[in-house]
């Protein structure tokens, strides 16, 4: 019998070890990182040895902020290899440099220990001087002192009392300032020690452990590739946009260079990755809303005013007793006489919007770089592309007697841009930056680089009547007349769009009428009153523009302008 159980014991003990040994701690390094507009997927890969059977590869060096679920495992190996089932977890693990902050903690400790005991002498120094002046301070009040009597001792030696005052006073203060230096530059030292003593890592940090089962049909070498999501990450789009606006000879042309900002505080660096940059959005929905049913119904009627207890009278039987039936009484009899009951509502949540753009594109960026975890934004260019725009002068010379100079171009094919800063220059000189927002290829665009100095606009009232017409029933009018004129002295001719306004009527008795040169579109972008005038410029050539409006109203009424 003590043989079978030290057999047992025996084979324990060997499927013990045997179930140690299949435990293996695999170290990984982040490899590439897929960045979306919020969040990103890390990938990171080990390679390590396995034996024959089942094993349990133990990854510890995951990040706290690895998102639950999103952890995915793949692999290639030199034999057949079977993954199984992934098991996360959130542990404390000790750093890999914990002996070396934990000697720098001490030492920094130490340091400061030794700065308060220095800054306590000074103190000291500086309460014995000041003692010191306050000593000195009482040897001014000799001379009014009593003069000595008649045959007594010889009086004080004035002149030696007043060089040591002097002296002293001096000497004090010195002592006084000097240490006063002394205990401020500590003061600093200390203050930078602890903030170099907090921005130590603690000796043991938060992490994700994950363990990989996994099953080898032979001796083999493998390499394993996990895949998880991060939230504290993003990258947003950013773009130069440089316009040449050519010459005589040569069209306009814009360079467009697409960059991208990107920032992360995963608790982990990026260092040496391969970087790909995504346009989806992971945690944005994939269906589209649904909608309840609406229903409209009568309101009902309003609901009677409940009848309200009298008070009881003076000498009524109204005792403690009644008062403690009364809470005794079950609630919804207690409550009859409280406040009506109003109908329930169930309660609603409120929903986030969410902006998705219609389509997808990746942008790997070239080479490898690294990207710390403090939130510091890296910038890298992604491509760039030129564009043949048409330009074309916008003036409001109502407002203002300027022109700007505007570049209408279509996105060619390719990758479409995102929503994002631009920077604009024209020429060579930043001229400002604008907001661009989502194009697809193919969809036309218009941005402004600037006042336009080789434009004159010249706005003016040529005419301005007020009066009253008709014989029975008179109306009171209102005229007036415009004069704009602009001139390109560009050497290649280039198209213009000159804006003004007209009065809208609010009210059908008051009437509008326009005069002149009719305007190429009313109303524009569904501003009532907004007019525009469009045309070309030869180089050298001035156009004028003459337009008007007349306001009629009934006599007896007066009217206003408003914007």
């Amino acid at each position: 019998m003590k043989q079978v159980i030290a057999i047992a014991l025996l084979f324990h003990a060997v499927a013990a070890s045997a179930s140690r040994a299949a435990e293996i701690d695999a170290t990984s390094r982040i490899n590439a990182v897929t960045v979306f507009p919020m969040g990103a997927e890390v990938v990171r890969v080990a390679k390590v040895q396995l034996e024959k059977g089942e094993h349990t590869v133990i990854f510890r060096d995951l990040p706290t902020g690895a998102v639950d679920g999103s952890i995915r495992v793949e692999g290639t190996a030199s034999g057949k290899l079977e993954i199984g089932s992934v098991d996360t977890r959130r542990l404390f693990v000790p750093r890999a440099d914990a002996e070396q902050s934990a000697s720098e903690r001490r030492q920094i400790e130490n340091e400061i220990e030794t700065l308060r005991d220095a800054r306590a002498r000074l103190d000291a120094q500086v309460q014995a001087a000041e003692t010191q002046k306050q000593l000195i301070t009482n040897l001014t009040q000799l001379p009014t002192r009593p003069a000595p009597a008649a045959g007594s001792e010889r009086g004080e030696d004035w002149t030696a009392i007043l060089a040591l005052i002097s002296a002293g006073s001096t000497e004090a203060q010195r002592t006084i300032e000097d240490a006063q230096v002394k205990i401020r530059e500590t003061d600093r030292k200390i203050d930078d020690l602890e903030k170099k003593l907090a921005s130590i890592a603690p000796e043991k940090t938060e992490r994700t452990e994950a363990k990989v089962f996994v099953v080898a049909q032979s001796p083999l070498e493998a390499d394993i590739t996990l895949r998880y999501q991060v939230s504290q990450a993003s990258w947003t789009p950013l773009y130069d946009m440089r316009l040449h606006s050519g010459s005589k000879t040569a069209p306009p042309r814009i360079e467009v260079a697409r960059r991208a900002s990107i920032s992360q505080r995963t608790g982990e660096s990026w260092d040496d990755i391969a970087l790909t940059l995504s346009t989806t959005r992971p945690s944005a929905g994939a269906s589209a809303p649904e909608l309840r049913p609406l229903i409209v119904d009568f309101e009902p009627p309003p609901r009677p005013p409940m009848p309200v207890a009298p008070a009881p009278a003076a000498g009524d039987a109204y005792s403690e007793d009644n008062a403690a039936a009364l809470e005794a009484a079950p609630e919804p009899e207690a409550r009859q006489f409280a406040q009506p009951q109003r109908a329930r509502v169930a309660a609603s949540e409120r929903q986030a919007a969410v902006v998705q753009a219609p389509f997808h594109a990746l942008f790997a960026v070239p080479g490898r770089l690294s990207i710390p975890q403090t939130g510091e934004a890296k910038r890298v260019q992604l491509a760039s592309e030129t564009i043949e725009p048409t330009l074309t002068i916008r003036a409001v010379p109502k407002v203002e007697p300027k022109a700007y100079l505007y570049a209408k171009f279509t996105l060619p094919k390719g990758a479409p841009l995102l929503p994002g800063t631009v920077s604009l220059f024209r020429d060579g000189t930043f001229v400002g930056t604008g907001r661009l927002p989502v194009l697809s290829p193919g969809e036309e665009h218009e941005l402004g680089f600037g006042i336009d100095d080789l434009v004159r606009v010249r706005h003016a009232i040529s005419a301005e009547t007020r009066g009253e017409t008709g014989l029975i029933s008179t109306s009171r009018t209102d005229s007036r007349n415009y004069l704009i004129t602009v001139k390109s002295m560009h050497e290649r001719a280039i198209d213009f769009a000159v804006f003004d306004q007209v009065p809208v009527s609010a009210n059908q008795d008051i009437k509008v009428d326009l005069s002149g040169k009719a305007p190429t579109r009313e109303n524009v972008d569904d501003r009532r009153g907004v007019v525009v005038w469009e045309g070309k410029l030869e180089p050298d050539q001035e156009q004028t523009i003459e337009f008007g409006y007349r306001v009629s109203w009934p006599s007896a009424k007066s009217v206003i302008y408003r914007q």
